[in-house]
């Protein structure tokens, strides 16, 4: 596997952490409120735009840039990524016959978030391949991870 995949990878994980924490984090509070499908979905997707912006702002903090420069520069990186898998997952969860009705205690409700967020990976993953090899998307972090954790680690020490 080239370097290109590797990197397109790494920011799809990244994607799907914040995006991840956020779609379980909305859909707990929704089903567990037993709200319907609608607003279930609008908070999952607004915790994981939230959760994956917070996930890329951090690195860019730690490398010194302030908070102002830091939030362009992970709407930059993350918007195309996270909306491509929030379109994926949510249509996924909604599509399952019985997957938004079956409660926190059903397998039904994890067995779906679990398979949406695997398919989204995988549908995400050459989206950011396509965006870092045109210098978009993660590409336009990158230099900022790399120099908050070298700042990182040299205070550590």
């Amino acid at each position: 596997m080239n370097q290109a995949w590797r990197t397109a990878i790494s920011a799809t994980l990244h994607c799907l952490t914040g995006c991840a924490i956020g779609e379980v984090l909305g859909m707990v509070i929704g089903t567990a409120f037993g709200w319907s499908t609608l607003p279930t979905v609008i908070i999952s997707i607004a915790l994981a735009f939230l959760f994956g912006y917070s996930l890329t702002i951090r690195p860019v903090l730690l490398a010194g840039v302030s908070l102002a420069a830091a939030i362009p520069v992970a709407f930059a990186a993350d918007t195309v990524s996270i909306t491509v898998m929030e379109i994926v997952d949510n249509t996924i969860v909604v599509t399952i016959p019985g997957a938004m009705n079956a409660g926190l205690a059903n397998w039904l409700f994890w067995a779906s978030l679990v398979l949406s967020l695997a398919i989204a990976f995988v549908v995400t993953v050459p989206v950011n391949k396509w965006l870092i090899g045109r210098g978009k998307g993660h590409a336009v972090v990158h230099q900022y991870h790399h120099a908050g954790h070298e700042e990182h680690q040299g205070h550590a020490h």
